[in-house]
């Protein structure tokens, strides 16, 4: 069972929750507002009645179609189609809310510049660029591939894209030439949207070159286009790009490729993801305007980079009529005193945030900095504080609570990039418990399945998901592309989606997410979760990092963890027997770590996660397939020669 308590932190006023809007929906469709479970199961047994419901909530700009769902009896999961004749386009549904004289954007980036952009500069914008596709041949079904900041630049290329029918996809700046490659080169893209410098950190990066070599090397790309002057033929500024002319948008069915999305790829090539139109934009608002309580009136935030998920997330709620807060560069900046933490609160005071993203491991940073926003900051807008990319500990909801801010909703959610959503939830209408995923979210049909394949609650087991959902996967990009996809996720259980998380879904209607499946170890053959020997080290100021795996031995698996260690930090028997005596007393003698390492560096994908199966890879002495998703490659080696005679 969990550790985690179900001591409360955090409820909504009774007026809060009456006017939010998934007490509004829950009552236009027959719900009380305490009855979530009896919505919950309408939502994913009625799977076409809420989905149109969520269609005709959100005054979604198209047309539904006579038929809103078709069960296919012999693969309901994969066979089965929402809204088979239903026509809209995505971009439309993020640009036409709201006047011409509302905020869509807040721009900053790490320098201090900060500037706001209405609906109607954005939409004249998107126009002039969506002409310049049409001029160059872009059309629907076509791929567009960006390699820029989080900034107006890619919010322009990629609502672009969408208007006209294109596809998109995108990898962050400070990736490099093999790891773009390796993603964008699969689809094919006709052109490039490219930042030829940025900046992160302090300094400004040119990746000129990079972006030249990635043209030569993608053969299908016949144009660069860029935000500032490249010694490439045919290259030109985005500002010079297109022309003025009326704003126009190509319809296509709910089914429509929108973007392309990519795996991590630490265990081979990154897997290109294929989402529809319809999918994505039903996911994201049921997520932003009923479990997030976003509308017109708001200002959302994720710190994100234009490659991750939660980008294409945050752009989405231009749906609601929210203003979008687009934030580029380092989120903690080195100075000569130390750590400057103060970037996205700076912003979030001054652009008057509401909805606040961001990672535990920022909040991990925050905390052991000593960092309270909440006392150095007017915090007074902010409604919404979420999390994703790890499990959130028990003890970070706490610290949200006394050093954020009391009177808010924290949310811890988990999905993914293949669902382009989540699994687990925030909700304004229930309690903050301490260290719990608040709810399922509405449409999905999650469960969590022990060894016999059974339901359980109040144990760990394999999260899945029973019923067909909008955002699932079009397919895989390339040859064989719905055979990979079916393997991934179907393979364990026919026609039930299998996620690859240790869940545990709780007494109270929340869950627990512990770690992905395939980071479970298995000592002694019992199965255990890495998260909570997690918790225990980010207890330790002597450790700046950490990370936890297996290693073979003897026919078994032994709990290795590799301790990267702070400033004038001595590793000693003593501090590792009183680690060992906390993890025994706080997890189970099951997680104490056969072995501890000091190691100069943690190996993190280019998306910021870190990589236990590539240090589990090296140790036991394999070779991982596919470096260049590692942001910090060069450190595997230091991996491959840890040896049990030196362990601690």
């Amino acid at each position: 069972m969990s550790n985690s308590s179900s001591e409360i932190l955090w409820k909504p006023s009774a007026a809060t929750a009456t006017k939010s809007a998934l007490s509004k929906f829950a009552s236009q469709n027959g719900f009380a507002l305490t009855d979530y479970d009896s919505l919950h199961r309408w939502s994913v047994s009625d799977l076409g009645g809420f989905w149109a419901a969520v269609w005709d909530y959100c005054d979604v700009y198209g047309d539904q179609g006579a038929t809103r769902f078709v069960r296919d009896e012999a693969k309901p999961m994969t066979g089965s189609r929402f809204f088979p004749e239903a026509t809209l386009n995505l971009a439309e549904n993020l640009l036409m809310r709201g006047g011409d004289t509302s905020i869509a954007v807040c721009e900053a980036s790490e320098t201090g510049a900060y500037r706001e952009i209405t609906r109607g500069e954005l939409r004249a914008q998107v126009a002039r660029v969506a002409n310049g596709l049409r001029k160059a041949g872009i059309k629907p079904g076509d791929r567009v591939a960006g390699v820029q900041g989080n900034n107006v630049n890619a919010l322009v290329a990629t609502l672009a894209t969408l208007a006209v029918g294109g596809v998109w996809t995108s990898c962050s700046p400070d990736f490099g030439v093999a790891a773009i490659v390796d993603r964008i080169g699969q689809v094919q893209p006709k052109l490039l949207f490219a930042d030829v410098s940025y900046d992160y950190g302090g300094k400004t990066h040119d990746i000129s070159d990079r972006i030249i070599e990635i043209s030569a090397q993608v053969p299908s790309i016949t144009k660069v286009i860029t935000n500032h002057r490249l010694d490439l033929k045919g290259a030109v500024l985005q500002s010079e790009f297109g022309e003025d002319r009326p704003l126009k948008f190509e319809t296509v069915g709910f089914h429509h490729p929108a973007y392309v999305l990519y795996t991590s790829g630490t265990t081979g090539a990154p897997k290109a993801i294929v989402h529809r139109v319809g999918g994505v934009l039903l996911q994201h608002l049921k997520e932003h305007v009923l479990h997030g309580d976003v509308g017109p009136n708001d200002r959302v935030t994720w710190y994100t980079n234009t490659a991750w998920m939660m980008y294409h997330w945050l752009i989405s709620a231009l749906g609601t009529g929210a203003a979008i807060v687009l934030y580029d560069g380092a989120p903690i900046l080195k100075g000569a005193d130390g750590l400057d933490c103060t970037p996205l609160w700076d912003l979030a005071e001054r652009a008057g945030v509401t909805h606040f993203g961001t990672s535990p491991k920022y909040l991990a940073t925050l905390a052991a900095e000593g960092y309270a926003p909440g006392a150095r900051h007017d915090l007074s807008a902010l409604r919404g504080l979420y999390v994703c990319g790890a499990p959130c500990l028990p003890h970070q909801f706490s610290w949200v609570y006394e050093h954020i801010k009391q009177d808010m909703m924290f949310a811890s959610i988990s999905g993914g990039t293949e669902v382009l959503g989540s699994f687990l939830i925030g909700s304004p209408l229930h309690p903050v418990r301490r260290g719990e995923l608040t709810v399922p979210a509405l449409g999905h049909a999650v469960s969590v399945l022990d060894e016999r394949g059974a339901p359980v609650i109040g144990q760990r087991g394999e999260l899945v998901c029973t019923e067909p959902f909008p955002s699932m996967p079009l397919t895989f990009w390339g040859e064989g592309g719905d055979q990979r996809y079916h393997d991934t996720y179907f393979a364990d259980r026919p026609e039930i989606w299998t996620h690859g998380d240790v869940a545990e879904m709780t007494a109270t209607g929340g869950g627990v997410v512990h770690g992905r499946s395939d980071n479970t170890l298995k000592p002694g053959g019992v199965r255990i979760g890495i998260s909570e020997i997690y918790a225990v080290c980010e207890q330790y100021e002597e450790f700046d990092d950490y990370l936890v795996f297996g290693a073979n031995h003897d026919g078994d698996e032994e709990v290795v963890l590799a301790l990267a260690l702070s400033e004038g930090t001595e590793l000693t028997d003593t501090l590792v027997k009183r680690l060992r005596q906390k993890i025994r007393s706080e997890a189970s003698p099951r997680h104490v770590p056969a072995r501890v390492h000091v190691v100069k560096q943690i190996p993190y994908t280019i998306n910021g996660k870190r990589v236990e199966g590539a240090a589990r890879t090296m140790i036991n002495g394999g070779q991982v397939k596919n470096l260049g998703s590692i942001a910090n490659p060069d450190c595997l080696s230091e991996y491959a020669s840890l040896s049990r005679d030196t362990a601690l």
